[in-house]
C-alpha cells in the first residue's frame, strides 16, 4: 500500500493535485492512503517551501506545481 500526502493550504491547486493523485492511483489499481497536510509548520517540517507538494512513501515527488495524472502515474510506479 502506498502512502500519499498532499501538502498545501487547501487552495484550488492543492485540490487539483489531490484529485490527480487519486485518479492516477485508481487508474493504476494501486491501494493507497491519502493524507492532506494543511498546517504550515507541518508542511515546512517536510522541507517543502512551495506548495502544493506530493509526497509518496516519504519521498517528495513534486513541489510548487500540479503534475498531470500521467506524470503522477510515473511517480507511483
Amino acid at each position: 500500500m502506498k502512502t500519499l500526502m498532499v501538502l498545501g493550504p487547501g487552495c484550488y491547486r492543492c485540490q487539483k493535485l489531490e484529485e490527480h493523485a487519486r485518479q492516477a492511483a485508481s487508474e493504476l489499481g494501486i491501494e493507497y492512503e491519502l493524507f492532506k497536510v494543511s498546517d504550515i509548520n507541518a508542511i515546512t517540517s517536510f522541507g517543502v517551501t512551495m506548495t502544493p507538494a506530493l509526497i509518496v512513501d516519504g519521498d517528495i515527488k513534486v513541489s510548487g506545481k500540479v503534475p498531470t495524472v500521467e506524470e503522477i502515474k510515473k511517480m507511483l510506479q
